[in-house]
């Protein structure tokens, strides 16, 4: 130990948890990783001040003490990126956790991929290639094909690459020449520092939604691909639930899932169902399109930190490539818990709830990576984030959640009523919003659909008065409400029942293509329109909810499915005729 003591770059002098102080004896940076101890446990400085460093180990740090020795790598923390990535489960640190048995064993690099995949070479010698550039295609036997890039801090011209055969991640591939003369070898794989946003060329505007399937997400409170949605929700409102379905049924090309600080049987869950999963799009197995990273709440909490840091990097990566890539992270409340655990330990002032007073910043930095970009190799790329929140007591009045709105377009308020009522999604319509209406109008125009802002604008402006109606009819009694207000409390009620209740576990509901959903939008404008003229002409809102059609009218979602559209004309016509016959025999009984 005295010789390692030696030659270590710093030793420690204190230990709080996970947070440690040392005596530098060379200049360190700030967010330069480090290796600790004969484990080689992996930190981070995030502090320095005269001759003391102060740092944050992302394991266990069970067993240290005063003296242990400690070593600068020169570099930030990063992690390598690579095609081995698809279809595997991670920790926060990007480590692989099959095949380290219950736990990740201490100080344990992000590990060697023995597999090799099928590179086939897209440049010649002689070529110039700039930053970002693919330079080949590569397939893996259990994942979706990729590319492989040149890393984004270097360029030059290709002096020599392999032919199309079977290599390793880390063997070289290409190797370019720079001006200077200095060669640069390239595999297919490469580090990049976590807290480093990789760069594009421009972002460039939204052309589309992300499309999940969902009715009240894609229909009411879309989002954009490449936009940034938040998930707020209190306990058992059904967030985890809802992220796994849009992995499932969003049309992204990628799906990066982070669990935050979760509970270990939800994560457990995650880990034992995402395997066993069918992408409805393709067929095979959607870990293929999938990376899982988990980090559970008894994992050091500073991995919990750079998990959320980790997985961005990782989408990024994908989005180089020219993917349409969705985060779902579950949940950046954990995530917050950890900043304010460690700034505890720091002895920083506390700011609101005891968050440290950068939480802002930083919910800032991670949401403002979601974009849609024109990368470095002059292909379209995006990044869709959707985050998860853990508002205490279902407050969403607490900083987390507050801050939150200030960074996202699209705000998923999930209710703790609808969900006790069984009614999910549980999302609250008056408390939700979307801010892409306009970018994504086009989108149902070409679906045919150009009245959608409208339909829109109504069914929301119905669901407001009915909740305003709500509490008078509880007061006076529906009955004594006016007909005209009796027909708001029924169509809102259609609205609620046929269109925002869809069930995640039911084999036709589970999904509704754009054109499916179109057609229940235009139907239930349609009976809206068609009821208010009965109930114009003196017919009861009481007859009308009578009617055999409505049951079918409140049950469409489960009873026809996405490749069924022309049984809603039925439907409609259906409508028709039971409304003819029900004025024929009023203005019968009147006569």
């Amino acid at each position: 130990m005295k010789a390692d003591s030696a030659a270590a770059d710093a030793i420690i002098t204190r230990i709080s948890g996970p947070v440690l102080h040392a005596r530098t004896r060379r200049s360190f940076q700030i967010n330069e990783a480090v290796l600790v101890g004969g484990q080689r446990l992996l930190g981070e400085v995030i502090r320095i001040k005269g001759d003391e460093a102060v740092v944050q180990v992302y394991e266990d740090t069970t067993g240290l003490r005063p003296g242990t020795p400690l070593n600068g790598t020169g570099a930030p923390l990063s992690v390598r990126l690579g095609p081995g990535l698809l279809g595997n489960i991670f920790d926060g640190l990007l480590r692989p956790l099959t095949g380290q048995g219950s736990y990740v064993q201490p100080g344990v690099d992000q590990g060697h991929d023995q597999r090799e995949f099928s590179f086939t070479p897209t440049v010649k010698p002689g070529e110039h290639v700039l930053a970002g550039a693919i330079i080949g295609t590569v397939a893996c036997p259990d994942a979706r094909p990729q590319h492989c890039l040149v890393p984004p801090s270097c360029q030059g011209e290709v002096i020599s690459i392999v032919e199309a055969g079977e290599y390793s991640d880390r063997y070289t591939v290409c190797v370019l020449g720079g001006e200077s003369g200095k060669t640069r070898e390239i595999a297919m794989s490469h580090r990049w520092p976590v807290r480093q946003p990789r760069p594009v060329a421009a972002r460039i505007p939204v052309e589309g939604p992300l499309f999940t399937g969902q009715r009240i997400l894609d229909s009411i409170f879309p989002l954009a691909c490449g936009g940034r949605a938040a998930m707020p929700g209190g306990f058992g409102t059904g967030k985890t639930i809802l992220q796994e379905t849009l992995a499932k049924w969003c049309d992204a090309d990628v799906i990066i899932y982070v669990g935050c600080g979760e509970r270990g049987n939800e994560m457990a869950s995650v880990l034992e169902e995402f395997p066993a999963l069918e992408d409805p799009r393709t067929g095979r197995r959607l870990m293929e399109r999938t990376v899982i990273i988990a980090n559970t709440s008894n994992m050091p909490v500073s991995a919990r930190e750079s998990s959320i840091y980790t997985a961005v990097t990782v989408a990024e990566f994908f989005r180089d490539q020219g993917m349409r890539v969705a985060l779902m992270a579950d949940s950046t409340s954990r995530w917050a818990e950890a900043l304010r655990e460690i700034s505890g330990r720091l002895g920083e002032l506390p700011g609101e709830a005891g968050y440290p007073a950068y939480l802002s910043s930083r919910l800032a930095d991670f949401y403002e990576r979601a974009a849609h970009v024109r990368t470095l190799n002059g292909q379209p790329g995006s990044l869709s984030i959707i985050g998860a929140v853990s508002p205490p007591s279902a407050d969403f009045s607490e900083p987390v959640t507050t801050h939150t709105k200030r960074y996202v377009r699209s705000f998923w308020a999930l209710d703790t009523g609808r969900a006790q009522a069984r009614f999910y999604p549980a999302i609250h319509p008056l408390q939700s919003y979307s801010q892409d209406i306009d970018v994504l109008s086009q989108f149902w125009s070409q679906n045919g659909n150009p009245e959608w802002p409208e339909q829109r604008r109504r069914f929301l402006g119905l669901l407001e008065e009915q909740a305003r109606l709500d509490r008078m009819a509880r007061i006076v009694g529906k009955d004594a409400l006016p007909p005209r207000q009796q027909h708001v409390l029924l169509c809102a009620e259609l609205i609620n029942e046929a269109f925002l209740r869809q069930s995640a576990f039911s084999e036709v509901d589970r999904y509704c293509s754009a054109a499916r959903q179109m057609a229940m939008l235009k139907l239930l404008s349609y009976f809206i329109d068609k009821s208010e003229q009965a109930v114009a002409v003196q017919i009861s809102v009481e007859d009308i909810n009578t009617l055999n059609v409505m049951r079918r009218l409140r049950r469409m979602g489960e009873d026809i499915g996405n490749g069924e559209l022309e049984k809603f004309d039925e439907l409609r016509v259906t409508l028709d005729i039971e409304l003819a016959q029900l004025t024929r025999r009023m203005a019968s009984d009147a006569g």
